[in-house]
């Protein structure tokens, strides 16, 4: 994915000011000289924006060059603008940034020196306030439906520079730990995910979309739903059942390697869901 690009360059220059984000925030603050403050719109920003107390017109650019990232369908882009975001969110949610937590995104994420001072721009504008990351989260995990391993990794990254400077006991701050999991859930990931993410684990070989794909059903079918389903679908394709009805034996032997898909998928969702 070119995550680090010159559009990259010019959505992150909206996102910290820029010539477009300038002009955003001065419409937003417009009200300064008449001695009011600027109050957030009734039902937030946006409808995923929540309303706050205080109005912030920066950080309200930085969530529409997200959105825009969004509708232009310039996916890698938006990936690139929110990790930065979380990223710095997260290394300040537990107290002032470290430099052991730069390194950790440093080491993470290679940035083309071409792009290294929009992203620590980027950074250094994100981490100004912390209660708004779910809004960016949210805007990812619906971007990425179809590729949960994109946002497992980037779970995993948080997952890196929350452990950049962890205590003695080798414990997440609980600030860390609870940012870490409203993520996850924003992300749509599924226990398994959050597991691979925390420890690093490999990815079974059927991925999650596929395994429900193969069982045909949703993936917000119940776990009652889920196995039902995978027995059913067991009984109708058991080449001994296939035999029984008359089948041929090229018929049998395909219906051996549906078996093996239908029990592979199951198996993946039974990780996933730890049933």
């Amino acid at each position: 994915m070119a995550i680090w690009g010159k559009l990259f360059g010019s959505v992150a220059g909206f996102a910290v000011g820029g010539p477009v984000g300038g002009l955003l925030g001065a419409v937003l603050g417009h009200a300064a000289d008449n001695g009011s403050i600027l109050q957030t719109p009734v039902g937030g920003w946006t409808d995923r924006w929540a309303p706050r107390g205080n109005a912030d017109p920066n950080g309200a650019a930085a969530f529409v060059a997200a959105k825009l990232a969004a509708v232009m369908g310039k996916r890698e882009q938006l990936y690139g603008l929110v990790i930065v975001i979380l990223s710095a969110k997260l290394a300040k949610c537990d107290g002032p940034v470290n430099r052991s937590e730069i390194d950790a995104f440093k080491r993470r994420f290679q940035v083309p020196a071409d792009n290294a001072k929009e992203v620590g721009r980027l950074f250094d504008h994100a981490r100004q306030r912390v209660d708004d990351y779910e809004a960016f989260a949210l805007e990812l995990g619906r971007a990425f439906p179809d590729r949960p391993e994109m946002l497992e990794d980037a779970l995993g990254a948080l997952f890196a520079i929350a452990r950049a400077d962890v205590g003695p006991e080798g414990e997440l701050h609980p600030a860390e730990l609870q940012f870490l999991r409203r993520v996850h859930r924003a992300f749509g990931l599924s226990a398994g995910g959050w597991d691979r993410a925390e420890h690093g684990g490999a990815r079974p070989g059927v991925s999650e979309i596929d395994a429900y794909t193969v069982l045909g059903i949703a993936r917000t079918a119940t776990d009652s739903e889920v196995r039902v389903t995978w027995r059913r679908l067991v009984r109708e394709h058991h080449p001994d059942a296939m035999a029984a009805r008359g089948a041929t034996p090229r018929e049998v032997d395909a219906a051996a390697g549906r078996i093996a898909q239908i029990n592979a998928a199951w198996d993946r969702i039974k990780r996933d869901r730890r049933l």
